[in-house]
């Protein structure tokens, strides 16, 4: 197991039939919509795993996200303020979202980004699209 990796990221996980809890790691600059988007998760199902500031480490050949404890089960609501959610604890990690203005290419080729010296599938979209929720749950779908 490699050591925890600090990452200015929001993490969230899904439960799927046949696969258990599995976690998006989303990440871009301040403001690009992280926090907006797991919170659209959430009140979809999804279950928090950090936000703001997300431990990412590799054991065997998977990469895992947690929270420090500072922040566990807290997430900001901008415009409202720091919030309790739902947490998950250690959730395998899937897929990493990246937030970018203007939005992507329409079919970019695949993408991996380099975690804690492993590498996942890299999905970038617009955050504050009304579809992004939408495409992440289409990109864990077959993972």
């Amino acid at each position: 197991m490699t050591a925890a990796q600090p990452l200015h990221a929001t993490a969230v996980a899904h439960w799927g039939p046949g696969v258990g809890w599995r976690a998006i790691l989303i990440s871009g600059p301040s403001g690009a919509g992280k926090s907006d988007l797991a919170l659209r998760l959430i009140g979809r199902g999804w279950r928090l795993v950090a936000d703001d500031y997300v431990h990412v480490f590799a054991s065997g050949e998977a990469l895992y996200v947690t929270a420090p404890d500072t922040i566990r089960g807290r997430i900001e609501a901008r415009g409202l303020g720091v919030i309790d959610a739902c947490v998950r604890g250690v959730v395998r990690l899937v897929l990493a979202v990246e937030l970018a203005e203007p939005a992507p290419e329409r079919l970019p080729d695949p993408e991996r980004r380099s975690l804690a010296g492993r590498s996942a599938p890299l999905l970038r979209l617009s955050g504050f699209e009304a579809s992004a929720v939408e495409k992440v749950a289409a990109a864990i779908a077959p993972l």
